[in-house]
């Protein structure tokens, strides 16, 4: 479980891509963080999916993708470099500063644009279709594992606004219009949802 709130952006240090169209990733990720302290098996996001640490070493840790989160995922698109927006898994007693962030993606959204509004960056994201409706003003969604408040909601896109403090300690920052996105929409409204589809037509009485 996660809060996303980004604690540091690491890169990626190298990739290994198992054969065939079943194959996974792993992917050596450099980090702030003391690779020491990071048990093997512990849970990483890593720009949103929630990841398992298969290795360390100085200064970096290891994870591994299965086929299925490449396809759900921008993680596909990693090259040595990438900016990785990382969060350790939260401990209890920690302070939730973000929302509840699961690090499942349900998919993947499109910066369509970026303007400057103050000392703010307005962001127009196009979401999938089927993920629109669990997508609401004032709500929460997770960007790249970062938490964001839904500003707007329109026809096939929302807005979020994104302060200095992000922009400059997350990979959101460096975001141009057409990058691809992880999105995790807010837990609560799937489960809302999931409820609602399963509760039982009422009967009338003839």
């Amino acid at each position: 479980m996660f809060s996303g709130i980004i604690t540091d952006v690491g890169r990626v240090r190298r990739l290994h891509r198992a054969a065939g169209e079943a194959g996974g990733l792993e992917a050596t990720i450099a980090t702030a963080y003391d690779s020491a302290a990071i048990p093997l098996g512990a849970s990483i996001a890593c720009s949103g999916p929630c990841l398992t640490v298969v290795a360390v070493e100085p200064g970096a840790f290891s994870v591994q993708a299965s086929a299925e989160t490449l396809a759900c995922s921008t993680l596909a698109d990693w090259a040595p470099g990438t900016p990785v927006n990382l969060e350790r898994s939260l401990r209890l007693g920690d302070e939730l500063g973000g929302h509840i962030v699961s690090g499942h993606v349900d998919g993947v959204a499109r910066l369509l644009d970026r303007r400057t509004e103050g000392e703010s960056v307005r962001f127009v994201i196009e979401a999938p279709a089927a993920l629109m409706p669990y997508i609401a003003s004032k709500g929460s969604v997770a960007l790249d594992g970062v938490s964001l408040t839904v500003n707007e909601v329109a026809d096939g896109h929302f807005g979020v606004n994104i302060i200095p403090y992000t922009l400059a300690h997350t990979s959101l920052g460096d975001a141009k219009p057409g990058r691809r996105m992880n999105l995790e929409i807010d837990p609560l409204a799937r489960y809302v949802a999931r409820l609602l589809s399963a509760r039982p037509t009422e009967q009338t009485s003839p």
